[in-house]
């Protein structure tokens, strides 16, 4: 990391400054806390404060939306002749369904002051139409500017929503973005606009030393993303890459301890399954001189921008070393093919295997027939039937798939849809293997929905690995450790939990009190876990104790394979839980509802902190049954 060395230099000043911030950062979230509650009950003025780094911001009303949830926005300097206009959501608790946030999030757009020019990075949410909008024309009018360009980053609607209502004030202003970017918005907009469609190291000049240039970055995680750097500042816009689910009146990452676990959530979530192209993606910036990450979501990236740059470049490059390997086939743009496609690639991660995304719309046949050559298993999602671009990338999968791949198939729900049956035939003819019949949605994508596509997806990564895994496991150890390990008794359990439509289950036997104030526990959870995407932090669960006389039942019950999206609960008893509306089951001799509060990751495993929050004894005559085992390296 060329790059990383070079900073650090530069780096060092700033990080015994930001530890100093840092130490005053408690005092800071206090008060950003209470500005925070102080809104439920009475949206506060526009104020004019300044953060701990004595930066000045302006603050809007808060205004609700939707009735329930708070949404405003902060205006401040970030550099040299450039703000950022930062829209906050501060209550919104779930991303694209499956995805939950525990700190709501931000869209943050940017403005850049060049002697001639003015440009705007991205825009916002179409929610903060009215908020969003006001800041803008607020801070031109101040600079007695106009509208010269505007850079798109990415067309995903968070932050080109708004991009026609800023073309409707400003029509002169030219559209900077990638040729499918340009392509998108011509979609999005249905009527005329300036644009410049932009290839990697293509500038514009803004005038007064602030040359922009640009870094195709595809797939992070939109098929259009790009970066742009302003060689004045050497803030480089990111858009969805290094951001995080976080809404704080702080603006910077000043407390990076308190930032961590979101940062790798976010990146887990939306990152992850792209490793191939964040990886791409670092290579391609290495020499350019970046002192900060101007990204789309949460705090931008100030004060420990060497480290957290450096941690997307290690996640990826470790997953990305494998061996095995799966394409994902996806239509931009169409239905929610982006969406569902990008849950299937979370769940093949979850277990292990690197995933490669590329748009059936825009990607190059041969770009197609080389992942699909290198790629253990396939991940198509049904393209429009009626798109030329997608006829011919189908034609490039079907020439270069090789015999026995295994593949997933799934609907896109975009009303115009390849049918699956025919794509199935299609590849079978082909000599591919179909792991299971083809996904089909007859509804709205809801959570159950993505639950069923990313359990999809991590079965087809535990089909494409499962020898290799057990070899692994069994070569971790001697044979002699393992069998002295497995002299570790447990208890025997059932996790269950839910979430609006979603449920699932998991028999659990790694599990210990871990505190007494507040009570709490840990449990160990297997990366690949269904139930895992229903455990992270503030997520509620209940801990279903087997007795010693009558868990065989239960637990064989549990134990076998649920097909994706099999209901884990048919022909089982069981009642809702008071307080988390979790399962509680009839035959439990006793429960514990418990809520996350963290989460230590370990090479295969989440171990998860939680706190005790209620619980019963059903049984007290009973005792808890104990599991052990003959060896320690599987289960």
């Amino acid at each position: 990391m060329q790059l990383l060395n070079r900073q650090a230099g530069r780096q060092t000043a700033r990080n015994a400054a930001a530890s100093k911030r840092a130490a005053r950062a408690p005092a800071r979230a206090s008060r950003s806390a209470a500005v925070h509650v102080r809104a439920v009950a009475a949206p506060v003025a526009p104020t004019t404060t300044t953060t701990g780094d004595d930066m000045p911001y302006r603050m809007s009303d808060v205004v609700m939306w939707s009735e329930s949830k708070r949404i405003q926005t902060q205006v401040l300097p970030v550099a040299e002749d450039t703000i950022t206009i930062r829209s906050l959501d501060w209550d919104r608790d779930r991303f694209d369904i499956e995805f939950g946030l525990e700190n709501g999030t931000t869209y943050n757009a940017y403005l850049i002051y060049g002697a001639d020019k003015t440009a705007l990075v991205d825009a916002s949410h179409e929610k903060f139409h009215n908020l969003f909008l006001e800041a803008l024309q607020k801070e031109l009018q101040a600079a007695g500017r106009s509208l010269d360009y505007v850079f798109v980053s990415h067309t995903e609607p968070d932050h080109s929503g708004l991009i026609p209502a800023v073309l409707d004030l400003y029509p002169e202003a030219t559209v900077c973005g990638s040729k499918v970017c340009i392509s998108f918005l011509q979609n999005l907009t249905h009527r005329p606009f300036k644009s410049q469609a932009v290839k990697g190291g293509d500038k514009v000049d803004l005038g007064g030393g602030h040359v922009v240039e640009f870094v195709m970055a595809p797939n992070l995680h939109w098929p259009d993303t790009m970066f742009s750097f302003d060689h004045a500042t050497g803030v480089m816009f990111t858009c969805d890459a290094f951001g995080m689910h976080y809404c704080s009146e702080q603006p910077f990452d000043a407390d990076v301890k308190v930032l961590m676990p979101h940062y790798r959530f976010y990146y887990d979530c939306l990152m992850k399954p792209n490793a191939k192209s964040v990886t791409t993606a670092l290579r391609k910036v290495k020499d350019l001189p970046y002192t900060m990450i101007a990204n789309g979501h949460g705090p931008i990236l100030r004060y420990n921008v060497s480290e957290l740059v450096g941690d997307y470049g290690r996640w990826s490059a470790a997953l990305t070393k494998g061996a095995t390997s799966v394409a994902v086939l996806y239509a931009s743009d169409y239905g929610f093919s982006d969406r569902l496609s990008q849950t299937l690639a979370k769940g093949i991660t979850k277990a292990g295997v690197a995933t490669e995304m590329l748009d059936l719309l825009s990607a190059d046949p041969q770009e197609i027939v080389a992942a699909v050559g290198r790629s253990s298993g396939i991940v198509l999602m049904s393209p429009p039937r009626d798109n030329a671009d997608a006829r011919t990338s189908l034609a490039a999968v079907s020439s270069a798939i090789k015999a026995k791949t295994k593949v997933v198939i799934a609907e896109s729900y975009g009303g115009r849809d390849e049918p699956v049956d025919v794509l199935a035939a299609q590849l079978q003819d082909v000599g591919a293997e179909l792991l299971a019949p083809p996904l089909r949605l007859k509804d709205l994508p809801a959570q159950a929905t993505y639950q069923l596509f990313e359990e999809e997806g991590t079965d087809l990564a535990q089909a494409l690995t499962a020898k290799e895994s057990i070899a692994r496991k069994k070569a971790a150890m001697s044979g002699e450790v393992a069998k002295a390990l497995a002299r570790l008794s447990s208890g025997l359990y059932v996790v269950t939990a839910q979430h609006n439509n979603a449920r699932s289950a998991m028999i659990a036997s790694w599990v210990s009190q871990a505190s007494f104030e507040p009570l709490g526990l840990t449990i160990a959870v297997a990366k690949d876990r269904a139930i895992e995407s229903l455990m992270q932090v503030g997520d509620s669960f209940v801990l279903n104790c087997l007795g010693e006389d009558n868990y065989a039942p239960v637990m064989k019950h549990f134990l076998q394979r649920f097909a994706p999206g099999a209901d884990r609960f048919e022909g089982v008893d069981w009642s809702p839980a008071p307080t988390t509306n979790c399962p509680v089951l009839s035959d439990a001799i006793a429960y514990m509802e418990c809520r996350v509060a963290s989460r230590l990751e370990t090479p295969d495993h989440w171990v998860t902190y939680c706190e005790v929050i209620n619980g019963s004894v059903t049984n007290t005559g009973a005792r808890t049954a104990v599991h052990r085992r003959k060896v320690a390296n599987y289960y």
